[in-house]
């Protein structure tokens, strides 16, 4: 069974210190890749609804080697605690 995209987005977050799109991204393509909504663009969309929801917290940020903008996300109390309360146990990123 997979999680709705924009949940295993949070339960990814919540295995991890941070992550930005491109990290999330890639943990998530072996389960998620061949979905149409598979895009930078819709995990963009995605982490930019978790944060304004208040279940992540833009942690840092800085450039990549292209000069491109990344941004790292961090799960806080509220994400935690919608993951605890939502996703079971067996689907929580280890």
């Amino acid at each position: 069974m997979l999680l709705p995209a924009r949940t295993a987005v949070l339960n990814y977050l919540y295995g991890v210190k941070n992550a930005d799109v491109d990290q999330i991204m890639e943990a998530l393509k072996p389960e998620y890749g061949n979905e149409r909504q598979f895009t930078k663009d819709r995990y963009i969309d995605h982490v930019m609804s978790l944060e304004a929801n208040g279940m992540v917290n833009l942690s840092s940020h800085d450039l990549d080697k292209n000069g491109v903008l990344r941004m790292f996300y961090e799960i806080n109390d509220d994400g935690k605690t919608a993951v605890d309360k939502y996703v079971d146990k067996k689907y929580r990123h280890k």
